[in-house]
């Protein structure tokens, strides 16, 4: 807004219409309107260009001493300009230009003093002059640097949003379609053979899509208008029916240790690593059997999943960095440590994750 025009108008015309009035009755009336002007239409010049409109406003304010005109709002002409170019230009291009300004006004301030044997003001003029440039030009790149500020937190914090909902639905929704499609082959696998079997893998499709899609639902919401309560964030208690899908697909995972109560995001934080791990056995590992184990120690919960499966040293890419860095990340925000690598046979994955007392 302020590297437009239109609000520099308004102090433009004052100016003119202040030393019009300063020096009314002054046999240098038309050098009044002449120079005022000048001075008032660099000000809108320095919207455009910086450094040309400083120079022509120090030639405007020193013409205007230097022809004995009276002070006015004249002192002020130069500060604005290098306000307004401030702005646009940045330091290193716009100090030299300000330097000669201020200069050319001092030297019309001696002329002026010399020729009204007004000397000792001079000296304070000056330093009027100069201090107030000073801080205009300051000021300017002041405001320049703080909307950059918040034009970058602003964008890191759309960025931030964009990978919360980015990991989100990949740990919700990526998971369920992991699920959706091992219980869909087991179901094609099972249908004439065990019925009964197919029947199960069929209701786990059924729930899993629809956590899937209300996951889904609610990011979209939140998407389009921000408006969208967030579901309860899943926890430790959640990880029996997670586990009873995974094993309705026929992949045995056994379940060892009980932590007891864990805070909110230390719990979250906990049954994301189960989930995003046990996704990847299914997705990847080729594996009959995983073993989730939940320890508590004194200072935290240890989360250990580990498979017997195949391609280990491959797996730690195939999902495209969101798995492993999506729990690495969670687990680091908290203060923990998150390690996962191939095993004496298969994956494992182990997350300490501290725990307020």
């Amino acid at each position: 807004m302020l590297r437009s025009p239109l609000p520099w108008l308004v102090p433009a015309a004052l100016l003119v219409v202040g030393s019009l009035g300063a020096n009314r009755g002054s046999d240098s009336y038309p050098a009044v309107v002449v120079l005022s002007v000048a001075a008032a239409a660099v000000i809108v010049l320095a919207c455009y260009r910086g450094r040309l409109a400083v120079l022509l406003s120090g030639v405007a304010v020193g013409g205007y001493f230097a022809a004995g005109l009276d002070n006015g709002p004249m002192f002020l002409a130069l500060p604005l300009a290098l306000l307004v170019a401030s702005l646009r230009s940045r330091p290193r291009a716009l100090l030299p230009a300000g330097i000669v300004a201020v200069a050319l006004a001092v030297v019309g301030l001696a002329v002026r003093a010399a020729t009204d044997d007004a000397g000792p003001q001079v000296f304070w003029q000056s330093v009027g002059v100069a201090a107030m440039s000073l801080a205009a030009a300051f000021g300017g790149w002041w405001l320049v640097d703080r909307g950059r500020m918040r034009a970058e937190q602003a964008g890191r914090a759309a960025t931030e949003e964009r990978l919360r909902m980015a990991q989100d639905l990949h740990d919700g929704v990526g998971h369920g379609l992991a699920v959706i499609a091992m219980q869909a082959g087991v179901a094609l696998h099972v249908l004439e053979k065990d019925p009964a079997a197919a029947r199960r893998s069929l209701e786990a499709i059924r729930d899993t899509s629809r956590e899937s899609l209300e996951a889904l639902r609610d990011e979209l919401a939140r998407m389009a208008g921000g408006e969208a309560p967030r579901r309860t964030a899943p926890g430790l208690a959640d990880l029996d029916p997670l586990i009873e899908r995974i094993r309705a697909g026929g992949l045995v995972v056994d379940r060892h240790g009980d932590p007891g109560d864990v805070p909110g995001p230390a719990d979250h934080a906990a049954y994301v690593v189960v989930q995003e791990s046990l996704t990847n056995v299914l997705r990847h590992a080729r594996a009959a059997r995983a073993t989730v184990g939940l320890e508590r120690t004194a200072t935290g919960l240890v989360v250990t999943v580990v498979d017997a499966g195949a391609g280990a040293v491959a797996r730690v890419g195939q999902d495209g960095g969101m798995g492993i860095a999506g729990m690495r990340s969670r687990v680091e925000a908290l203060g923990g440590t998150l390690e996962a690598g191939p095993a004496a046979s298969g994956f494992r994955v182990r997350a300490t994750i501290p725990v307020a007392s």
